[in-house]
């Protein structure tokens, strides 16, 4: 303000010097004479029109959004107004844009400020309320949202009071972006709480309005979750657009909506795992065989805990007087169109399993499991009966186990419709094993491994005879050799065996033969005779071998022989004494004479 005071009074005087016509008057000092002169003038002139175009221009950065506060004016803000549109005292509609601006003495009438330009990062929206505009209607708590294409023109102060802007809230968010905004029109919110709504794959969102578009015909309709059962959930619903439950959910995707005008519920349409296990004490009888084949039992106990992710804990069903915790394992999905349904009356899939399902899962397998049963008759080789028969009969414990299909396929049916009450779609019902109590098993146990057993010695006997074949095939292998050698030695003893039966009985036939000559000799000679002639045949032989026996038989046999009776023995005598006495003859005491001479 100074600045422009002084600048008015340097281009008064500067004027006022170059308009003087006549010189400096009389007696004028000389601080007179050099102000009045026609130099000092332009000088002055210069000066205050320099100081005064200095508070006439305004330069904005490139990032940022420059703002009027005019200080200065004839008019005053109409009553409930605080954005001037006509040059009025207060914040103005007019904003600045980057680079430089020339407005006379806007630096004296205004206050000039400068706000970085609106950035929405992606993923995010901004929430805008608007500080100035017409009234909002009574019921109305959130100005309507308009189209994308006219976001840029309601953005401009001058356009959004002159047609009609209202006060207060907006349901038009600005996508990510960089946005010019009058900030003393709009009040913007930017946090983690504005964030982009994504329903991700395998859900879909419901949606409950707050907020209802112009030109829409809003009207609630009953919509129930199945159409089959009278019981089923029903709850109202409305279109898009309007004020309340939309009747169509939001698909997979992302949107930009304003959390204070929607609320959206995520629903999982994906199959989804019940499990009630766990909560109970589990009791074992464990079966064990020792070194003689004895079967030895003992017992225990396991406690089953509650998984974190399990529905709930185990179903207690009563089957002939006994408790049995039961296991079970439910597939659910929530149709997409459903998913209204589910928000609308209950709030989501967690509160229908709690509230509706899981009581009911409850009920309906007790009430089954302690019924009757429907099995398929079977023949005495356990085959099933053709045609197919079927005995209804109470339950029993065992038919948790052997008959456990029968049961699966009655809680299913019973559960499916009361799934379908709720708009969930009971997609098959397992049973875990039961903890059944482990006296109405052992026995069975029992026998079961008793054959195990039988069966068990029945093959190591054959695996032992199996062994014992394999050892003599490999000893026989390795005593190859020496079988062969046997067998040849045996060939041998055989050929020889053969060899000397043939000689014994060719020396038989010969010893025959010479018993039968003897004989023939012994008829001619006489048996003495023979006798002392094989006596003397063996005697040489025995010289011929062992000569040296010669001269022994000479001084034993004498030179001279008396005659007798026995003219062979005599001459045999003759004979022997010649070769002992070599060339001396032998000497005869008499003439071998005829017998009785």
């Amino acid at each position: 303000m100074l600045g422009v005071i002084i600048g008015l009074v340097a281009i008064v005087l500067g004027a006022s010097a170059l308009l003087r016509r006549g010189g400096p008057a009389a007696g004028s000092s000389r601080v007179s004479k050099i102000l009045t002169g026609k130099p000092v003038g332009v000088f002055l002139v210069l000066i205050g029109g320099f100081m005064l175009m200095s508070t006439s221009f305004v330069f904005v950065d490139a990032n940022s959004v420059g703002h009027l506060k005019r200080i200065y004016a004839f008019k005053e803000l109409p009553e409930g107004r605080i954005i001037a549109l006509e040059g009025e005292k207060g914040p103005q509609a007019q904003i600045l844009g980057p680079g430089f601006h020339f407005i006379p003495l806007v630096r004296v009438l205004y206050d000039f400020e400068e706000w970085d330009v609106v950035s929405i990062p992606e993923g995010y929206y901004g929430q805008l309320t608007a500080l100035d505009g017409a009234a909002m209607p009574s019921g109305m708590f959130m100005a309507p949202a308009i189209s994308d294409s006219e976001v840029g023109d309601m953005l401009k102060a001058e356009s959004f009071l002159t047609k009609g802007g209202l006060r207060g809230p907006q349901e038009t968010v600005l996508k990510p972006g960089q946005y010019r905004l009058n900030r003393y029109l709009f009040d913007l919110r930017l946090d983690e709480n504005t964030n982009a709504t994504i329903i991700p794959a395998g859900h879909v969102g419901v949606v409950k309005s707050n907020v209802s578009q112009p030109g829409i015909n809003c009207v609630e309709e009953e919509v129930s979750a199945s159409t089959a059962s009278r019981e089923a959930l029903t709850v109202p619903l409305v279109p898009r657009g309007c004020v309340g439950i939309w009747k169509e959910p939001l698909f997979p995707g992302a949107y930009y909506l304003n959390r204070q005008a929607y609320e959206v519920t995520l629903v999982d349409t994906r199959v989804q795992t019940w499990e009630y296990k766990g909560g109970y004490t589990k009791r074992i009888i464990d079966l064990s065989v020792d070194q003689q084949g004895n079967i030895q039992q003992n017992e225990r106990s396991v406690q089953e805990r509650i998984p974190d992710d399990a529905a709930d804990r185990a179903v207690y069903v009563k089957v002939e007087g006994w408790d049995i915790p039961l296991e079970l394992r439910a597939l659910v999905q929530v149709d997409p169109t459903n998913a209204p349904v589910v928000v609308g009356s209950v709030g989501g899939l967690g509160e229908i399993e709690n509230r509706i399902l899981t009581p009911a899962i409850r009920s309906i397998v007790r009430n089954v499991a302690g019924a009757s049963i429907r099995v398929p008759d079977k023949n005495a080789d356990g085959t099933p009966v053709e045609p197919a028969q079927f005995t209804v009969r109470p339950t029993r414990v065992l038919d948790l186990i052997e008959n456990r299909d029968a049961l699966e396929q009655t809680i299913e049916q019973q559960i499916k419709i009361e799934g379908n009450k709720a708009g969930v779609n009971i997609r098959e019902i397992r049973l875990g094993e039961p903890a059944i109590p482990p006296e109405l098993l052992v026995s069975r146990l029992r026998v079961q491994l008793a054959d195990q057993l039988s069966t068990a010695y029945e093959r190591e006997t054959d695996a032992q005879q199996k062994r014992i074949e394999t050892e003599q095939a490999r000893s026989t292998a390795d005593e190859q050799p020496r079988l062969v050698e046997a067998q040849i030695a045996v060939q041998v003893a055989n050929q020889r065996e053969q060899e000397r039966a043939a000689l014994g009985r060719a020396e038989r036939q010969y010893l025959e033969e010479l018993a039968r000559g003897q004989r023939a000799q012994v008829d001619v000679l006489g048996q003495d005779r023979v006798a002392l002639l094989q006596a003397l045949e063996k005697l040489l032989t025995s010289l011929e071998r062992k000569p040296e026996l010669v001269g022994l038989v000479g001084k034993l046999v004498p030179n001279t022989v008396v005659g007798g009776d026995g003219a062979g023995l005599a001459g045999a005598a003759a004979l022997l004494g010649a070769s002992i006495g070599g060339n001396q003859p032998a000497q005869a005491a008499g003439a071998i004479r005829p017998s009785g001479q």
